[in-house]
């Protein structure tokens, strides 16, 4: 069977996906949630690229949020990566961002709830890094989680660096390798109507549900269906 490669997005970590992972390893996938540094579009794919180079059998991967952008990054070119899942996800073209992409469309609310933190860069000097605001972190983030949960996820989520949100992509993985996308139309993070435009534009194969950004600690059922499904379509 092949592997499955999770990765997150910014404000959450390789946690966020637990619930898919038991759901994914119950039907016998050998999974790996992969924790995406948050650090900028090139680090993050080059770490997350190693680990696919480390992989001798089939992967299908699947990113939530920013991972998307990650993913789309990282994927390109790498022979053993059968399919690609957009979860509330982006999967920009060349030369796009994840700031570029949210300014084309109204809905998300992200904009209005950061927190900026300056934070010490590699190399010298000061660089911001992102967090949503506790108090507004349940209702942008995770509005169809029950307010304790998503109150310790608001508590632990991961830093992404400014920067992360605003480099574009180099490449683009889901012109050469098949896709999937799931549309949270319940979405205050990316919106829904961005989510489907970039699945159309991708060729998609797609499916709509009620939920929030933070849809794989609220219905992880859903999700593992759709990477399970991509999974049996390209490595059966």
């Amino acid at each position: 069977m092949p592997t499955i490669v999770l990765v997150h997005g910014a404000f959450a970590g390789s946690s966020s996906w637990n619930g898919v992972i038991a759901n994914l390893k119950r039907r016998g996938y050998p999974v790996i949630a992969v924790a995406n540094p948050l650090r900028g579009v090139q680090k993050d794919a080059a770490y997350v690229r190693a680990l696919l180079d480390s992989l001798p059998g089939p992967v299908v991967m699947a990113a939530h949020s920013y991972g998307g952008l990650v993913m789309t990054e990282a994927a390109d070119g790498a022979s053993n990566v059968k399919a690609l899942v957009y979860v509330a996800s982006v999967s920009p073209d060349v030369g796009e961002s994840v700031i570029g992409l949210l300014s084309k469309y109204s809905g998300s609310a992200l904009a209005s709830s950061i927190k900026m933190v300056p934070v010490p860069a590699d190399g010298g000097g000061m660089t911001m890094d992102q967090y949503i605001l506790q108090d507004k972190f349940p209702e942008v983030f995770a509005a169809d989680v029950d307010r304790g949960t998503a109150e310790i996820m608001a508590a632990t989520q991961r830093p992404a660096s400014a920067g992360a949100q605003e480099e574009a992509a180099t490449k683009a993985a889901w012109k050469t390798i098949p896709t999937w996308t799931l549309i949270t139309t319940q979405d205050k993070g990316i919106p829904p109507d961005l989510q489907r435009f970039l699945a159309q534009r991708a060729g998609s194969t797609t499916v709509e549900i009620a939920a929030s950004h933070a849809v794989a600690v609220s219905q992880p059922g859903p999700v593992a269906d759709l990477i399970d499904t991509a999974a049996r379509a390209t490595t059966s």
